[in-house]
């Protein structure tokens, strides 16, 4: 497979290429699949003046208690960092993901992420084609639900048309199967969900966020990565082998770290720390 390039998170950062943008709709609109594009890209039309990204010292100093550490001693640091954080109701998610995942071409729309179809930001519910709220770490492994916490994390809910969403279903993820319609580049068999090129990176990020953040406190499950698929309710996600490669094959782009700062910035003030350190994904796993 052709693996889309990306940007390295460092240049991004630097560049400052990190906006909030406004979440108004226009009813039925849409347009044609793209792959993320940079967010420098929007129209100075339907941009606002916005803050510059973070300086390096900003995001050096988040990450200070983590400096120096590798293996577990790095992942439970990250975890004490990252679990100091706001949370976003069920309902809110809504409202919050036409911000997170706003089309940088198109400020109406939203870019749905195995579909890479970029959609009208009104047309969110349960309907054939519309979009409604995809839990990358899918919500039976651990049997969390839509509880606020991990049911309600930002960091891996994105938006998705509801048929793909539910050919995805709560299947772990690894590469292979039959193609998927209405998302190009994505495969599927009984067991396991590849999503498209663009966004192979992106996935393999979420879901390891989600294992340093939730831990067995909360009152949730302790989410952990491991080798299989099949994983059912087990609070368990895979392959990681698989999602390691496809984390090294798409590091961040513009798009997943300017989503980062939103998060960051406007919802849950916590970090997605793969996403500002991709070398840490090696040191932990």
């Amino acid at each position: 497979m052709r693996i889309s390039g990306k940007s390295s998170w460092a240049a991004a950062l630097a560049a400052g290429a990190l906006l909030v943008l406004p979440a108004t709709a226009s009813a039925g609109q849409r347009e044609t699949a793209h792959p993320h594009a940079d967010v420098a890209a929007q129209s100075p039309a339907s941009a606002p003046s916005a803050p510059s990204g973070p300086s390096a010292t900003s995001v050096d100093a988040y990450y200070a208690a983590a400096e120096g550490k590798t293996g577990a001693a790095l992942k439970t640091a990250l975890h004490t960092i990252i679990k100091t954080q706001s949370k976003v109701n069920y309902d809110g998610v809504w409202n919050a993901l036409k911000v997170t995942d706003q089309d940088p071409a198109n400020p109406n729309n939203v870019i749905l992420l195995y579909s890479g179809r970029s959609q009208s930001k009104s047309t969110n519910g349960g309907g054939a084609n519309d979009w409604n709220r995809e839990h990358v770490w899918a919500k039976s492994h651990g049997d969390f639900g839509t509880a606020t916490g991990p049911g309600t994390d930002l960091h891996h809910l994105r938006p998705e048309d509801v048929t793909v969403n539910s050919t995805r279903g709560n299947k772990d993820f690894d590469k292979g199967g039959s193609p998927v319609s209405e998302a190009p580049g994505s495969f599927t068999d009984g067991d396991s969900f590849e999503p498209r090129d663009a966004v192979k990176g992106d996935v393999a990020r979420m879901l390891l966020y989600m294992a340093v953040r939730y831990d067995g406190g909360d009152g949730f499950a302790n989410l952990e990565m491991n080798d299989k698929v099949n994983n059912g309710s087990a609070p368990a996600m895979g392959r990681i082998s698989v999602l390691k490669q496809w984390h090294q094959q798409d590091p961040p782009d513009a798009f997943e770290q300017r989503r980062n700062q939103v998060i960051f910035d406007t919802y849950q003030h916590n970090r997605n720390p793969f996403i500002d350190h991709p070398e840490w994904v090696a040191s932990i796993w």
